[in-house]
């Protein structure tokens, strides 16, 4: 009965039938799928913080997500390496460093609901300048090169490691997914946030404080952001200031296709699931087809 589900079932469907045409089968062969769930779940989360500040109405965004996960990844990669050897301690480093990402993320989301709870500032423009002040903050860490992350062992299975064959990065990101979805669909939390972004006049005479609950949307899509940030490190040897430039466009991308009303008050997320499947499958097919990703880049533009 949802037109947005069956057109993201029929995009996936057509999508995996032409790569599958194009490769001549490879497509869909187990490494290849594994290389894509393996990669969605940076976009991914990203995507659901997106939808979050969006179905919180009032032109609700949150451009400020890949940078926070760089900088989380930067402040956790310094700072942990500075007191415990990812060689000699990997599982202390590995937890050390998850809870150092999710800490900042977790702030950084904080500081955005804040600033648009608490002084009124337009999301937009509020995100897109703690967007600024993010990446500078990590180029100020880092001195500008890339930040060697270490080997710990733990933290490597985390982007790369598999369980019955699947990446446990793209598990991470489903349970999380799965989590958010129920507590949209079920809680006081996501109820209040449709009905704050459906008519914000009703949600003030409703008794709840939109203040906190645009701090706690903005706290949440910050600490997705840590987790992406602890992904990106755990599947590359370095974190670097400017990891996934292209990354905010196509979180907007998927939110956008999944539905999510840009005026607030409604978002599903198995629509966003689908909807970054789409996007991963076809970002994988172009490479099949071997088209330059400036143009898959630019392919995006034009399809948001």
């Amino acid at each position: 009965r949802d037109p947005q589900l069956l057109f993201l079932i029929s995009i996936n469907l057509l999508i995996l039938v032409s790569g599958a045409v194009i490769s001549r089968g490879t497509f869909v062969d187990a490494y290849n799928l594994q290389s894509m769930a393996g990669q969605l779940p940076e976009l991914g989360l990203l995507a659901i913080g997106v939808m979050l500040a969006m179905s919180s109405g009032n032109g609700g965004i949150d451009l400020s997500g890949i940078a926070l996960a760089n900088l989380a990844g930067v402040t956790s990669a310094i700072t942990v390496a500075a007191f415990v050897s990812a060689d000699q301690s990997p599982a202390m480093f590995t937890v050390l460093f998850i809870a150092v990402a999710l800490l900042v993320g977790a702030a950084g989301g904080i500081a955005n609901g804040l600033l648009i709870a608490r002084l009124g500032l337009t999301p937009i423009l509020c995100t897109l300048g703690t967007q600024l002040l993010f990446t500078g903050l990590a180029v100020a860490l880092s001195g500008g090169p890339s930040v060697r992350v270490g080997s710990a062992d733990p933290l490597m299975e985390i982007g790369n490691g598999l369980v019955l064959g699947v990446p446990i990065s793209f598990l991470i990101f489903l349970a999380i997914a799965v989590l958010i979805g129920m507590a949209l669909k079920f809680s006081p939390f996501g109820i209040r946030l449709f009905l704050m972004g459906t008519n914000p006049t009703a949600a003030r005479y409703a008794g709840f404080s939109p203040v906190r609950l645009l701090i706690t949307t903005y706290g949440i899509s910050g600490l997705l952001a840590g987790v992406a940030g602890v992904l990106i490190a755990s599947r590359n040897v370095n974190v670097k200031w400017d990891y996934g430039q292209s990354y905010l466009l196509i979180a907007i991308l998927i939110t956008v296709m999944a539905g999510v009303k840009p005026e607030g008050g409604y978002g599903r997320m198995t629509c966003l699931f689908l909807s970054a499947t789409a996007l991963q499958l076809l970002s994988s097919m172009l490479n099949f087809a071997d088209i330059s990703n400036f143009f898959r880049d630019c392919a995006w533009g034009l399809l948001l």
